[in-house]
């Protein structure tokens, strides 16, 4: 008898107990990485995330200069957090920040973290777009990144999560190898395409992310880094029966704040205590290492 709900239809579904165990290359079952967001918004628009109810008849200053203050002076902030730690990261930046905020993204280049594209600005959502239209967002931006860093990122994770249904067949034939959007399972998933070529789906947490805890559940600064804490002890824990992903998905204008700032880096530092136990890495390293082991269980 056919299911009665509609599937998705990218990736059928896979028990966790059922699937092989493996190690990543360094011979770990944990991999983990941290996701900066380095976000810009138009002025005239009342999109974003909002520390309190802005007028709509009125220019948001409120929440726009409290997201400003992310890529003014919060995301130097963490920056020195990271290199203290000495963590890699990936960082997904809109292509708009290039103009917006000159010298953010050449800061983190120069660290070599991973750029991870990240459409044009966060005052949009491609979901919502014609194919047509769609398709030209994700090329235009591609350009930027390809002017920028010679080369489009590997990897793409849409401002707001927004997706049509044709988005991951948009990304392959960009030339985009893994998308973060989706947050299905703890492993990398391999997700089928028009082309027949597929796009790895990297986990992307929900649940580990500052935006939906502090902005929608309005959780503490203490408690969100308890929660990477706790996230990271009983995953790496598990790891040894499942190899997973763990991601950090952290906004300079949230966990960039000092009293935030000040907790994450107590959760961080706990991290990388542990960095000989796991795979502290970067989403396009996890996405080359889960194709190369699709391509060695096929032969």
């Amino acid at each position: 008898m056919p299911s009665a709900t509609t599937s998705y239809g990218r990736y059928p579904y896979s028990a966790l107990p059922d699937r092989p165990v493996f190690d990543w290359p360094n011979g770990t079952r944990l991999a983990v990485y941290v996701a900066l967001n380095i976000e810009t918004f138009s002025f005239d628009s009342h999109t974003g995330a909002k520390l309190a109810p802005g007028k709509q008849d009125q220019p948001d200053v409120l929440n726009h200069a409290w997201r400003e203050w992310g890529n003014r002076v919060g995301v130097w902030r963490m920056k020195d957090v990271f290199d203290a730690l000495d963590l890699p990261l990936a960082v997904l930046p809109n292509t708009a920040v290039y103009e917006d905020c000159p010298g953010l993204v050449e800061a983190f280049r120069a660290r070599g973290d991973e750029i991870v594209a990240h459409g044009r600005t966060n005052a949009e959502e491609q979901g919502v777009l014609a194919e047509p239209e769609e398709r030209a967002l994700i090329r235009q931006a591609s350009e930027a990144y390809r002017r920028h860093e010679g080369r489009v990122p590997a990897g793409w994770l849409g401002p707001w999560i927004s997706q049509s249904a044709v988005t991951p067949d948009l990304l392959e034939e960009e030339g985009y190898t893994y998308l973060l959007d989706w947050c299905h399972d703890d492993q990398p998933t391999m997700m089928r395409t028009r082309s027949g070529t597929g796009i790895v789906s990297v986990p992307y947490s929900h649940e580990i992310n500052d935006i939906p805890q502090i902005t929608a559940r309005y959780t503490s600064a203490e408690s969100f880094a308890d929660m990477i804490v706790a996230q990271f002890d009983e995953m790496l824990e598990a790891s040894a029966r499942a190899p997973a992903v763990m991601s950090i998905a952290l906004h300079p204008y949230l966990t960039g704040q000092p009293y935030r700032l000040r907790a994450l880096r107590r959760a961080l530092t706990h991290i990388a205590a542990h960095r000989n136990e796991i795979w502290l890495t970067r989403p396009g390293a996890i996405a080359e290492a889960f194709i190369e082991d699709v391509r060695a269980r096929v032969a």
